[in-house]
């Protein structure tokens, strides 16, 4: 009785292995460090290149122009002075920066030889986290 039960166990056990590894596959294994634009033609560079407006914020990106090690990525979140106080400033960049590191967790979603810089707009401060991922998404997949 005791052996039939420790046997159900280890199926069941199995049986969530398996679900996990499939869904480890989607993900990827090592954490992203994102790294900031720090120069001025750095940022000139960028902004020359591909452009997606959105409602909530606008992406710029380019392909890599400097040496990143191999789990970083070159993300730089702005935001300009019109928009609300420091204090509602800092929260759209907390919650770009946040969607941002969830997708850099997915695989696939960012390409890594990017560098990006996302300017944050005043609507992106009331709307919801999964409307502004969704968003998101879309906006990632065509770069």
């Amino acid at each position: 009785m005791v052996f039939a039960q420790e046997c159900q166990l280890r199926v069941g056990v199995n049986l969530y292995l398996e679900e996990d590894q499939k869904d480890v596959k989607l993900y990827q294994h090592s954490m992203v460090k994102l790294v900031s634009l720090k120069k001025s033609d750095h940022f000139k560079k960028v902004l020359g290149h591909k452009k997606i407006h959105t409602d909530f914020y606008s992406l710029f990106a380019a392909k890599n122009f400097t040496k990143l090690a191999k789990n970083n990525l070159s993300v730089s979140f702005v935001m300009k002075k019109k928009i609300g106080n420091a204090v509602k400033r800092n929260r759209i960049k907390r919650k770009l920066k946040a969607i941002i590191m969830k997708m850099s967790k997915i695989k696939g979603a960012i390409k890594m030889n990017y560098t990006y810089i996302i300017i944050g707009k005043n609507k992106a401060y009331k709307v919801e986290h999964k409307k502004l991922f969704d968003e998101m998404c879309k906006t990632f997949e065509k770069v």
